[in-house]
């Protein structure tokens, strides 16, 4: 008695009646699954054998297209009875409203020019989608499977419909019959597996518990270990699976880990700030330019929190609002008093395959120049309109003045003739510097670039108003002013267009010559620093207020408006001038203080040029 209970006992029998259980729930899984599978198979190769021939659809649609409906049942009916496909019970066609045009049974002939009834159908031709299903027909008891398959013409127009009807009692017949195979090899196969169960237990300890420290070792992500193969049956097989498993997982951590850092790697390189939500809305992912672009210095501060208080746009979006926000993205003004910042932001869902919202990706575009140029371009608009509009108004007025009478005056015709022609002139001046810019602007001017002693040429320049000065000296009328130099005593040699670099020099030097006061100094200098030539001209004048200067080369910016138009002045001088100066390579800037006067520098690119050593290899050559 105690021998039996130590034979029951023994984990040889423990394990061979656990085999024997699981090879009993393995073949009924796999039974089931393999039953499943096969009827899934079985008609997936029916449906393909009742499948028409491309060639019937296109001759289907093509009669169903005829204006001649009688010609066209008829020859579809002969299509139809071309048909040789023992597997399809009946073809119905139907034509785009739902009337049956044509079937393959005669029995129900009846049925032709009547409207169809069929939900599937007209859902196919509305949806323009094939539709297929398998019905249960109660009165004899048989399964059927249904297609509906749409009819287009040469444009994808949905000109009708066929349904095909074939039976599925000979597809579940075989896969019955199959089923009932599998069923008796399993019974054999587990009472054998009871006794073979016994025999193999002890060999089958040893695999199992080889097996069980290896899935350890790759739970702890250790992936070095081998299970020894000890045949080519179940355990094997599973000893090679898992060896294979082992490898299998080492290689998805390591393309996992490849592919986490390859993401890393683009989020942080990127132009555009991103930033991603979990489904409430909280920051879990930001990449380095969105850290730049929010102010923010290192990503733990952002992690976890609201992506409308990292926006700050609480007030005015809810995290529902920006999931079903469009794709145009949204405007975002995060602007302060030290710094401008306009950002464009898009917002995109992250979804699954369900439609079930994950989370949201934010992806951030500094706009801020953009927004500038568009304010920019609006007020050189508004600017241009108000500059011609004053001289216009001028002429206009004494243009009515001289047609009412005042042209026989002869004192005061002259003078409103003069003022008119001024005025006339200082709209052409306007015109042909706004036709300077627009060809700076598209990039049309061309530059005559050549080598030029920038010494000599600005001396050149300076001469001239010398000139004027001596000019001027008896006229009482005329404001005095001196002209003082400070250059370096080399030669400096600077590739430029000399015509378009004078008009700049002019152009400073006129209105250091209308904003000093009568008597005072103009101060020019030039040197050379650091690879550049440096010119300076400085006056007395008024100066330029501090919150001024950042706007004294806009286009028609003026500091003092009412004196600037009184002069003749169009507001357009320094913006050619900076034009011209990027146009050269170089750079134009002012330093001023109120009251005291400013200062206009230009710095211009400048490379050594070595004149003898030219001439030497000159000679050389020679």
């Amino acid at each position: 008695m105690n021998s039996k209970l130590k034979f029951y006992q023994s984990i040889r029998v423990k394990i061979a009646l656990v085999f024997a259980l699981m090879l009993m729930l393995t073949l009924e899984c796999v039974g089931a699954v393999f039953v499943r599978q096969l009827e899934h198979q079985s008609l997936n190769t029916f449906k393909q054998t009742i499948e028409l021939p491309s060639y019937v659809d296109n001759s289907l649609s093509e009669q169903l297209s005829r204006s001649n409906k009688k010609k066209a049942n008829q020859q579809m009916r002969q299509i139809l009875s071309e048909v040789n496909n023992n597997n399809i019970s009946e073809i119905r066609v139907i034509d785009s409203k739902g009337i049956i045009r044509s079937t393959s049974t005669s029995d129900i002939r009846g049925i032709v020019g009547q409207k169809t009834t069929d939900g599937t159908i007209k859902a196919t031709l509305v949806n323009n989608r094939t539709h297929s299903e398998n019905i249960y027909d109660s009165s004899n008891h048989n399964r059927y499977y249904i297609n509906v398959i749409p009819l287009n013409d040469s444009n994808n127009n949905v000109v009708g419909a066929v349904y095909l009807r074939a039976s599925l009692e000979g597809v579940y017949s075989n896969i019955n019959s199959i089923t009932l195979i599998y069923l008796s090899a399993a019974l054999i196969t587990i009472a054998l597996s009871l006794f073979l169960a016994i025999l193999i237990s002890q060999e089958i300890t040893r695999p199992i518990e080889e097996m069980r420290k290896q899935t350890l070792r790759i739970a702890r992500g250790d992936f070095s270990g081998q299970v020894r193969v000890m045949g080519n049956d179940e355990l094997g097989q599973l000893a090679g699976a898992v060896n294979n498993l082992s490898v299998r997982v080492e290689e998805a951590q390591e393309s996992s880990d490849s592919e986490r850092l390859r993401l890393d790697s683009v989020l942080s390189h990127m132009s555009d700030g991103v930033l991603a939500t979990d489904r409430r809305g909280n920051v879990t992912i930001v990449n380095n330019m969105a850290l730049q672009l929010l102010g923010v210095d290192h990503e733990d501060d952002l992690i976890g929190k609201s992506i409308i208080d990292v926006l700050d746009i609480r007030h005015d979006y809810t995290v529902r609002q920006l999931i079903n926000t469009d794709q145009e993205g949204m405007i975002i003004d995060m602007s302060n008093e030290g710094t401008d910042l306009i950002l464009n932001a898009y917002f995109s869902p992250i979804q699954r395959e369900s439609g079930f919202v994950s989370g949201l990706v934010c992806v951030l575009h500094d706009v801020t120049s953009q927004q500038k140029e568009e304010r920019e371009r609006k007020q050189f608009v508004s600017n241009v309109s108000h500059e011609l509009r004053t001289p216009l108004t001028s002429v206009h007025s004494y243009v009515e003045a001289l047609s009412d009478g005042a042209w026989q005056d002869k004192e005061i015709a002259p003078k409103f003739l003069t003022v008119i022609q001024n005025e006339t002139n200082r709209m052409i001046r306007m015109i042909n510097d706004l036709l300077s810019l627009s060809r700076m602007d598209s990039g049309t001017t061309k530059l005559n670039l050549e080598y030029v002693n920038i010494k000599e040429l600005f001396n050149y320049i300076l001469n001239r108003f010398d000139m004027i000065i001596k000019k001027n000296e008896n006229d009482e009328n005329s404001k005095k002013y001196t002209i003082e130099r400070y250059f370096t005593s080399k030669d400096l040699w600077v590739e430029i267009d000399t015509d378009k670099f004078t008009q700049v020099i002019d152009n400073i030097m006129n209105n250091a010559i209308k904003y000093s006061p009568d008597g005072g100094v103009i101060t020019t200098r030039l040197l050379e620093t650091h690879n550049h030539v440096i010119l300076s001209i400085s006056d007395q004048g008024l100066g330029i207020p501090r919150k001024d200067l950042g706007r004294i080369f806009d286009r028609f910016f003026r500091v003092d408006k009412a004196r600037s138009r009184k002069q003749g002045g169009t507001g357009l001088g320094l913006a050619i001038s900076k034009e011209v100066v990027n146009m050269l390579g170089g750079q134009i800037w002012v330093d001023s203080v109120e009251g005291k006067g400013s200062t206009f520098y230009i710095s211009l690119p400048y490379v050594p040029y070595e004149e003898e050593d030219d001439w030497d290899v000159q000679e050389t050559k020679d």
